[in-house]
């Protein structure tokens, strides 16, 4: 507890004392960084206004130059020779006016570029740019001569033609500069410099605008710049270069800024102090806090007591609030885990544990496993809010049936009952279960009548754990299903054997289609009036490489049950296309759907594509399927009818006369062709009244329309009686039995033959 509370207020203090120093050093550096502004604003306008006195005090001594030269030009005896050529009186002239004026150089240019007066220390060109500018109509300015530079002003001389002009110039020497600066504020150490010589940052200008640059120089910071001035020529011209230390600038505030800093440093102190203390006392209840938290996270009850109002007052009744309402989530996920959240039951893993103990303490049980019989029409008639009210109604009755027993859900309709009874208490024990479910519910307004199959597994003899338990009474259960429903059934040692024998035929049977095991064998349908074949039947037939010629009774349930009756199927029905595209034209192909095939959205694309790929007409394909798809669903089941109708294929009923035979069915959706089930064949010759029924049925389609076909003939007495009552079809051993898809060739050139001979 101490470590965690010296870190939390070593950590606050330090963040508190890292704002306080941020907070400072932005300050400090807001404060210098206005000063450098208000500093370098202040240089710049100073520069502007000394930029402003040495144009004042070159326009000054512009006008004086120019009216001494003015004053020169228009003396009579000057022009008088300078009309003569007279050299000596115009050098006189000239000396006497610039020792009177001061005046550093003066000197006669002539219209024709003679110049007379102080000519030695200018340079041929310096005597052309200046001739040029006289020339070009500058008579003032500034000028390079030499390593200085000058301030000029010409007054040209006319007699009365301009004959030349009087120039003077003054020297702008260092000195003259400096005392020019000392009458601005700051000291800008004014300067001349051609553009050629200036710093790297302002040659930019070419004289045209003012250019303001920072320099390093001997360890300060310069601010320089750069002006134009007005040049007497154009193509060299000069720049007045102001220049002042920021440095220097800065220095002034240099006490204000040590002031501050001072300030800074002892208010850090003071805020890391300040810090710490109320750290300290904000780590105490976090600590608490935190030993709290441990006890509770090691399952134990703590809370912390609340001894102020503020926010850390406000964390603890909250934690408080936290801690009994997790242990109250704990309890409700306890409970959850281990119970059904619809009817309140136990449910599988709670079930698992109490098997677990009942076998750890040797006790003998019995496991009662159920499902609802038809629930999935309660959902789907009902819907699933009625549904689930059932099963809450189904766990109520199941508790009050078996009283001394444990009673789960497992999931869906599945239930259980752990029950300490004996094989003969477990078969009451089960007939009152069945018993008990099979009387009437009545829930949301709707009387619902629904049964029970229940398997029955008994321990230790069918199982010493609950994996075994629950699998063999799952077993017993499905054996309930297959014998009737509505009943229970004790676990036996064969169904495991049968289980695993059709797990074995399930695994073998997904391999099947992929290793091409399975093959269409085909049963010629005969006409009796056209005396020919005209269709064949197309049966599955699975040649195993184990186990040889596997019957259809034994896999097509087990396919329809796992669903691989939707892939082999479609193989079915593309097969039967491919090779009937084979035989004359004449001759239909006849397809077995079975009812989870047809209950399948991708039926009709199924046969549109494999009469595409076949290239078989649509009407020689026969599509047969059973009357015990009308049972749950009868307009889906028309409707798909109509929708395979509309793509031009035949539709058989298969087995009619038998099962859930129904006129209305013939109303509904006009077959094409009703099969005769074998049954009625078998007793043509036993009983009359199986001729009866063959001739009503014949009677029948032949008002609606429809092909009849009688299967299982296997004599010529059944087919004369057949024959007689108006069939038209017959199917069965009489004239061929099922043959592989390449003798069904070899077959019909026999028949022809036969036919040809007769």
């Amino acid at each position: 507890m101490l470590r965690l509370r010296s870190a939390l207020t070593v950590k606050m203090t330090l963040l508190y004392g890292a704002m306080f120093v941020a907070v400072m050093g932005v300050s400090l550096y807001a404060t210098r960084s206005a000063i450098e502004r208000y500093a370098d604003g202040a240089i710049r306008k100073e520069m502007t206004a000394g930029s402003a006195l040495f144009d004042r005090m070159t326009a000054l001594q512009f006008r004086q130059l120019a009216q001494a030269g003015t004053v020169l030009a228009s003396d009579f005896g000057f022009r008088e020779a300078v009309g003569t050529g007279d050299a000596p009186t115009i050098g006189s002239a000239l000396n006497s006016l610039k020792r009177r004026f001061g005046i550093d150089h003066a000197l006669f240019v002539g219209v024709d570029g003679s110049m007379a007066g102080d000519t030695r220390q200018l340079a041929a060109t310096e005597m052309t740019q200046l001739y040029d500018a006289l020339d070009a109509g500058r008579e003032q300015g500034i000028v390079r001569w030499g390593s200085h530079s000058h301030m000029v002003a010409a007054a040209p001389v006319r007699a009365p033609m301009l004959t030349g002009w009087v120039v003077f110039a003054k020297n702008m020497r260092p000195g003259d500069l400096r005392q020019m600066a000392r009458l601005s504020a700051a000291d800008l150490h004014p300067r001349l410099l051609p553009v050629a010589a200036l710093p790297a940052g302002l040659r930019a200008t070419k004289g045209a605008t003012i250019a303001t640059d920072e320099v390093t120089r001997a360890g300060h910071h310069m601010l320089v710049q750069a002006r134009p001035v007005e040049n007497l020529v154009p193509s060299a011209p000069q720049m007045l270069v102001l220049e002042y230390s920021l440095t220097r600038a800065m220095a002034a505030y240099s006490p204000i800024l040590t002031a501050l800093l001072l300030f800074g440093v002892i208010g850090t102190l003071l805020a890391l102090w300040g810090a710490f203390i109320m750290s300290r006392s904000l780590a105490r209840p976090i600590v608490a806090l935190e030993r709290a938290a441990r006890r509770v996270s090691s399952g134990e009850h703590a809370e912390v007591k609340v001894e102020t109002r503020d926010e850390v007052g406000r964390l603890a009744r909250s934690f408080n609030l936290m801690v009994n309402a997790v242990e109250a989530r704990e309890r409700q996920i306890a409970h959850m885990a281990f119970h059904d959240g619809l009817t309140g039951l136990a449910n599988r893993s709670l079930l698992r544990e109490q098997i677990a103990l009942a076998l750890q303490r040797g006790d003998g049980l019995a496991l009662f496993c159920l499902d609802l019989d038809n629930f999935k029409s309660v959902n789907d008639t009902l819907g699933h809010p009625t549904g689930d009210a059932l099963l809450c109604e189904v766990a109520a009755r199941l508790t009050e049936t078996c009283r001394g027993g444990f009673v789960a859900r497992l999931g869906g309709d599945e239930f259980a009952v752990i029950s300490a009874d004996g094989a003969s208490q477990a078969d009451q024990t089960g007939r009152a279960i069945v018993n008990a479910l099979s009387r009437p519910f009545q829930v949301n307004g709707h009387r619902i009548v629904t049964g029970a199959s229940v398997g029955i597994a008994l321990a230790p003899q069918d199982g010493d754990d609950a994996t075994s338990l629950l699998k063999n009474a799952d077993l017993a259960l499905y054996r309930a299903k297959q014998d009737g429903k509505n009943a229970h059934r004790f676990f036996e040692e064969a169904m495991d054997a049968e289980a695993q024998a059709r797990r074995a035929m399930e695994v073998d049977l997904h391999d099947a289609l992929r290793n091409g095991e399975l093959e269409l064998h085909f049963q010629p349908l005969f006409g009796l009036s056209q005396n020919r074949v005209t269709a064949f039947e197309a049966l599955l037939r699975w040649q195993h490489p184990t186990r040889g010629m596997v019957s259809p009774i034994q896999f097509i349930p087990l396919a329809e049950e796992t669903g691989l009756i939707i892939p082999i199927g479609e193989w079915v029905i593309h097969e039967a296309c491919r090779v009937a595209s084979t035989w004359p034209d004449h001759i239909r192909v006849a397809v077995n759907v079975s009812p989870v095939q047809f209950r399948s959205s991708t039926l009709n694309g199924i046969v549109l594509q494999a009469l595409a790929r076949s290239g078989l007409a649509p009407q020689r394909l026969e599509l047969e399927i059973t009357e015990s798809l009308f049972i749950d669903n009868v307009e889906a089941t028309l409707a798909s009818l109509h929708s395979l109708r509309a793509l031009g294929v035949r539709v058989a009923l298969d087995d009619f006369g038998t099962g859930y035979s129904s006129l209305s069915y013939l109303r509904s959706f006009p077959f094409d062709k009703l099969k005769i089930d074998r049954s009625f064949i078998v007793d043509l010759l036993a009983h009359e009244g199986a001729t009866a029924i063959i001739r009503a049925i014949t009677t029948l389609a032949d008002a609606l329309g429809i092909e009849t076909t009688a299967e299982g003939v296997e004599n010529s007495d059944q087919l004369e009686i057949l024959r007689a009552e108006g069939c038209g079809q017959i199917q069965g051993y009489f004239f061929s039995k099922p043959i592989p898809a390449r003798d069904v060739g070899d077959l019909l050139e026999k028949l022809d033959r036969d036919q040809l001979a007769a």
